[in-house]
């Protein structure tokens, strides 16, 4: 039987009262690719509504910490952790990099993907007037570590 699926077929949160809590962490990244001039603005401080970078590390942080309202079968975990870093790649790419941690029963993939997905839509959010050409992604999962499953890395990093 599929692990999300009850007798009756359907759709149902996974049981993990019977597993025992692990340090977990999960990394995931996104970008959004932009014109020359709108990183520029970034990186001077001149968006009309503020603090770019500093307003998304924020919505990237309260967004780990929502995961399980968002994603209907993912449960509700304390996160030990949250960071966002970001990168500047190339001279139109903002690199998006969400660390999150926990000690328990379940990984937090989905807490490091929201994070860098709702940084990135933050970054979008806040910059749109100047730049609507605006795009969003890859997306992905570069390492987890922790639990029944083990560690993981994407090889090669590509995206």
């Amino acid at each position: 039987m599929l692990t999300h699926f009850n007798e009756q077929q359907r759709a149902r949160m996974v049981d993990v009262s019977h597993k025992e809590p692990t340090e977990r962490t999960a990394v995931a990244k996104s970008r959004v690719v932009m014109k020359p001039a709108t990183l520029q603005t970034i990186e001077q401080g001149k968006i009309s509504k503020g603090d770019v970078l500093a307003v998304a590390q924020v919505a990237g942080v309260m967004a780990a910490k929502k995961t399980s309202e968002l994603i209907p079968m993912c449960h509700p975990i304390f996160t030990t952790g949250v960071d966002l870093a970001f990168e500047k790649t190339a001279d139109d790419t903002i690199e998006i990099k969400a660390t999150v941690k926990t000690v328990g029963v379940t990984g937090v993939e989905m807490e490091a993907l929201t994070a860098a997905t709702a940084a990135a839509l933050t970054i979008y959010d806040m910059c749109k007037s100047v730049d609507p050409d605006m795009v969003i992604g890859p997306t992905y999962l570069v390492r987890k570590t922790g639990g029944k499953s083990g560690d993981y890395v994407r090889t090669p990093e590509k995206g």
